[in-house]
């Protein structure tokens, strides 16, 4: 789905680390996630899901970035620094994707009938995905990098959707800080921005 800020992370990270993979589109509306030759592989119906030759399957961007990253130099070597990195991963999943994720699809991709909908629930989207740009914010005021000082899959997991925020309704001039990290991670070798397939 090329749109989606989940699916930017793996083919990210596959062109970040020179891994070859092969796409599939599977459009929003097109509801090919829901027929049964999709559901058969991820019964949650959701993108992206990586394919292996051999017919297994893997979903959820995190758990695919992390199996494409495994003893690369985005996975930092540190312990320490390696729950740094997943403590920033799930805070994406659970306290930035939600907001800003959501604002971004309902206000850029959803048909004017659909935000009605839902124009009730835009306040708090914006409260609480500036919440979590804010703590962003609060840790690169005072660090380049989310764990291990360095570029890492916490930062992948976490550039995906705060840089197209502003699709959302969020104004990232507010954040210094948070803006000059999503200038430092356009710069890392390997980079494609969200439109490019592959």
């Amino acid at each position: 789905m090329q749109m989606s800020g989940n699916c930017y992370k793996v083919r990210l990270v596959a062109r970040q680390l020179g891994i070859p993979i092969a796409l599939k589109e599977y459009p929003e509306h097109g509801g090919l996630t829901r027929q049964a030759t999709f559901l058969a592989k991820n019964p949650n119906g959701r993108v992206p899901m990586l394919e292996f030759d051999d017919g297994r399957c893997l979903v959820e961007s995190g758990a695919i970035i992390f199996h494409l990253a495994e003893g690369s130099r985005l996975i930092p070597t540190e312990s320490w620094d390696r729950a740094q990195m997943l403590q920033w991963m799930f805070f994406e999943q659970y306290s930035h994707e939600p907001y800003v994720a959501v604002a971004r699809f309902w206000l850029g991709y959803a048909s004017k009938e659909e935000l009605e909908a839902k124009r009730a629930l835009i306040p708090e989207w914006h409260a609480k995905g500036n919440a979590a740009l804010a703590v962003m914010e609060t840790h690169l005021a005072r660090h380049d990098w989310f764990a291990g000082n360095r570029y890492s899959l916490a930062d992948v997991a976490l550039y995906a959707y705060t840089h197209c925020a502003d699709e959302g309704g969020f104004d990232l001039s507010a954040y210094p800080a948070l803006s000059a990290w999503l200038i430092r991670v356009a710069a890392q070798p390997g980079h494609i921005p969200l439109s490019e397939t592959w």
